[in-house]
Order: C-alpha cells, then structure tokens, then sequence
C-alpha cells in the first residue's frame, strides 16, 4: 500500500467531483493509519507464533510473584478466620453460652 501523500483526485458519495484538499488529506492520513496497523498486526501474529526467550522469562517471574502474593494472601485470610473463631470461643466461655 503506499503511504505517500499525493493528490488523487476521488469522487465524492454523490459524485459531484473531487474532494477538497484537507479531504484528501484526512484519506490519505486514514491509508496510512491502515497501512500501519497492518503492520502492527503482522509483528504482533509472529510475536504470538513465536514468543521471546525475554518475555517467557519475564512471565515466569511473574507467575512466581503472583503465586507468593496468592498464597500470602490464603494464609492471612485464614488467620484471620482462625482469630475470630478463637475470639467468638473466648466470648462464649465468658458470656455462658455453650460452645458447638
């Protein structure tokens, strides 16, 4: 696709005549956008067909990370459980109410 600007002269929907010079600009500036995201998506296929040792590591680590976060995260929640159950015993010890 060429993505140099030039006047071409295009018709109009109705087919009055040519477009104005700021039309033909925002086409051809539309050609390029095309042109360009064409090419992200060539780059973006082999990136997918063929990831990067650099970004495989990369992910790895994170993968790491989140694993840790993730788990920390299960053993607060379970403290936190734990305490209140310990807490809701100790209040039924004082309060007299049987425990289950």
């Amino acid at each position: 696709m060429d993505t140099s600007i030039e006047s071409r002269p295009h018709a109009t929907a109705n087919g009055e005549g040519e477009l104005s010079p700021l039309e033909q600009e925002v086409l051809d500036e539309y050609a390029k956008l095309a042109g360009n995201l064409d090419n992200l998506s060539t780059i973006l296929a082999e990136l997918a067909a063929n990831p990067s040792v650099e970004i495989l590591d990369a992910l790895r680590g994170l993968e790491r990370k989140t694993t840790t976060v993730f788990t920390l995260l299960k053993a607060s929640v379970y403290s936190i459980v734990l305490q209140q159950e310990i807490f809701g015993d100790e209040q039924g010890e004082n309060d007299g109410t049987p425990r289950r």
